[in-house]
């Protein structure tokens, strides 16, 4: 301390310097690389002293800074000298021991302060991690308040990933080929993003507004961000994948696989292509699909034809192919009951914005009432988490009904388009693909059995398919006057009708508070597949 910077600079010239060491891991734990290169060749009697900036550089954990104070008790290491302090083996041990101390309780302060602002911010509903796919951290926002929010570039190129998994025909590495492929989608370096990238999109909840953190720990959180998908959504990609665990690999594609299982065994149903040669050189092709067996190999299930097997399908989509006279009157009657509703939904949803509000204000009074020492921190706890639970309950009934609001009429005109159009376009179409959504879309639970194909029509299309009888019951007895009657005659007729009419208000019910489903615009070239409806 008492040499000129000259004279330091001449001592430190003197030195035989033998390694300059530089480490990026951090020192909060033993078995640093580097480090322990270090220490063997000071023990092997290469060098005799240590140049760092300060002494926490070495060690901030007990294990090596007690071999670095051991070292220089014992005179294995002579000297050690920092920016402003030098340690020699006759030195107090206490002096080097409190500052060792100092570096390792920093270090343990740290970690304690830095999952605490991550607890924290999960607490606030704001996942404290990497951003996933579809969304960024809100670059406006300083470190630790970058709250998650949409990736503009690439939040509608997931949703239609998932859209494309909902519709059941498309497994997770097709849609990460179109994606790459067709949509050119990028990260934000520019690279492909791998296909374990989509899996993991596929099978994470945070895209249906919940996540887990830490990892494995249990503690669940509602988000704040914008949800991608639909818990339902959610649920039924966890079915498809579920199913799709251990998928055969098959050298042709064909339409139906993967959908049906064996009504006898349950094993899936897959798809075969026979060539029969006739003696007059004549060639036939068939298609055939059977039970896979491998759940039974002693299934007793027969193959059925291709041919056969379309013709039920097409004869399902006949019970829900609704005329267009009967979508024009049903569309006007839900149009007017959404008007004469209008009223009372839009008190309804006042009503609940008041309380929202009066519970907000209720909740800064007790802070209020906190900070001027009028409550104990026991009952600001209980009475704060009493009403964040009604803040929490409230907001999901705000937007549970502002959906229902914006979206329930387009839904039903597109649930229309569906079952008036289904038939036609299956029995038009070559694309396996389209006859593959097509029966997607119809239901869950398809079983062959006997050659006769069972399957769960969506309640919504149960509620159209009871629709259907009544509408030819009704066109049956108009048949003998033989004149024509335009919509809206036909229009009157229906709302005379004392059986579809509470028809209707069933499926209505049935539509808007269990299945909500949503159309999927998967923008290719078929016209169709435009008014495609995938049922959640």
């Amino acid at each position: 301390e008492n040499l000129s910077k000259e004279e330091v600079r001449m001592m430190y010239k003197k030195l035989q310097k033998v390694d300059i060491l530089s480490e990026s891991q951090s020192a909060k734990a033993p078995g640093r690389s580097v480090f322990n290169a270090m220490i063997e060749s000071i023990h092997k009697g290469e060098a005799n002293g240590i140049l760092c900036w300060k002494l926490n550089r070495l060690a901030r954990n007990p294990i090596d800074g007690g071999q670095v104070s051991w070292m220089l008790q014992q005179g294995a290491i002579q000297h050690i000298q920092t920016f402003g302090r030098s340690y020699y083996p006759t030195d107090n041990v206490i002096v080097m021991a409190v500052e060792l101390g100092m570096a390792n309780q920093f270090i343990r302060d740290l970690s304690v302060d830095t999952k605490r602002g991550l607890r924290t911010k999960a607490e606030r509903g704001w996942y404290p991690t990497f951003a996933p796919l579809g969304y960024i951290h809100n670059p406006n926002k300083k470190k630790g308040e970058k709250e998650i929010i949409k990736d503009s570039e690439r939040f509608d190129l997931a949703r239609k990933m998932f859209d494309l998994m909902l519709t059941g025909s498309y497994t997770p590495p097709k849609i990460w080929n179109i994606a790459t492929n067709e949509w050119r989608l990028r990260n934000r370096n520019g690279g492909k993003y791998s296909r374990s990238t989509i899996y993991r999109m596929f099978n994470d909840p945070f895209y249906c507004g919940r996540f887990e953190y830490p990892k494995e720990s249990g503690n669940w959180y509602k988000g704040a961000h914008e949800a991608m998908i639909t818990e339902e959504e959610y649920n039924k990609i966890q079915a498809l994948l579920g199913r799709r665990s251990n998928p055969k690999p098959q050298t042709k594609e064909f339409a139906f696989t993967g959908i049906i299982k064996c009504g006898e065994c349950g094993g899936m149903i897959t798809g075969e292509d026979k060539i029969k040669r006739q003696k007059n050189g004549n060639v036939h092709y068939y298609t055939y699909y059977h039970c896979g067996k491998r759940k039974d190999p002693n299934c007793s299930q027969k193959t059925i034809r291709l041919e056969k097997l379309e013709e039920q399908i097409e004869e399902v989509l006949g019970n829900i192919e609704v005329p267009d006279d009967f979508v024009d009157w049903a569309m006007d009657v839900l149009k007017t009951e959404n008007k004469k509703e209008s009223g009372s939904r839009n008190k309804i949803i006042s009503n609940q914005q008041k309380e929202y509000n009066t519970i907000l204000t209720k909740i800064d009074g007790l802070i209020d009432m906190r900070a001027s020492g009028e409550l104990s921190p026991e009952d600001f706890a209980r009475r704060k988490g009493e009403l964040e639970k009604e803040k929490l309950k409230l907001n999901e009934l705000l937007a549970d009904s502002d959906n229902r609001v914006d979206n329930w009429l387009e839904n039903a005109e597109k649930l229309f388009n569906f079952a008036e159009r289904a038939k036609s376009a299956f029995e038009e179409t070559k694309n396996l693909q389209e006859k593959r959504e097509i029966l997607a879309c119809l239901g869950s639970n398809f079983s062959l059995k006997d050659r006769k194909l069972a399957l769960e029509l969506q309640k919504p299309l149960l509620k159209i398919e009871e629709a259907i009888s009544e509408i030819r019951e009704v066109k049956n007895r108009l048949e003998p006057l033989k004149m024509p009657i335009n919509k809206r005659e036909m229009g009157e007729i229906y709302s005379q009708n004392p059986k579809l009419l509470p028809l209707w208000n069933a499926f209505r019910t049935v539509k808007w508070n269990i299945v909500q489903g949503e159309l999927v615009e998967l923008q290719r070239d078929s016209g169709f597949q435009k008014y495609l409806y995938v049922s959640v």
